[in-house]
């Protein structure tokens, strides 16, 4: 246990950060993918044999273009709102990375990785939150 007398940086070395971010990643795109499966199996269920209409393209609706919304959709069991969810699951995996990073960096006490991981995750925020309104 040399690593914990070590201090932050021991805790929080370069290798372990690694590790937890790989395992971070890994566990956000399975768990994105199995809900999109989940939400996509359902929504075949109910819907697979309904006719396709190419001529025509239909987005999502407006109910399902914000965060709550999806949320509250999947949250009802709706297929489409557990699909979204699943990718909203997916976009946020390497936000969560981010964070992730800027927790080890902050604990590391090292400025300039901060500082610039703070801006990356700000400009991620603001393209989230603002990206569609800009």
């Amino acid at each position: 246990m040399a690593d914990d007398a070590a201090g932050p940086r021991g805790r929080w070395s370069d290798e372990r950060v690694e590790q937890l971010v790989g395992n971070l990643l890994r566990t956000g795109v399975i768990i994105a993918a199995i809900v999109t499966a989940l939400g996509g199996a359902a929504l075949l269920i109910q819907h697979g044999a309904a006719r396709a209409d190419y001529h025509l393209f239909r987005g999502e609706p407006a109910a399902l273009r914000s965060v709550g919304a999806v949320a509250a959709s999947a949250l009802r069991l709706e297929s489409r709102g557990v699909v979204q969810l699943g990718l909203v699951l997916l976009i946020a995996t390497p936000i969560a990375r981010v964070l992730l990073s800027l927790v080890a960096f902050v604990l590391q006490r090292d400025r300039l990785y901060v500082a610039v991981t703070a801006v990356v995750l700000a400009i991620l925020l603001f393209s989230l939150v603002f990206g569609g309104h800009a």
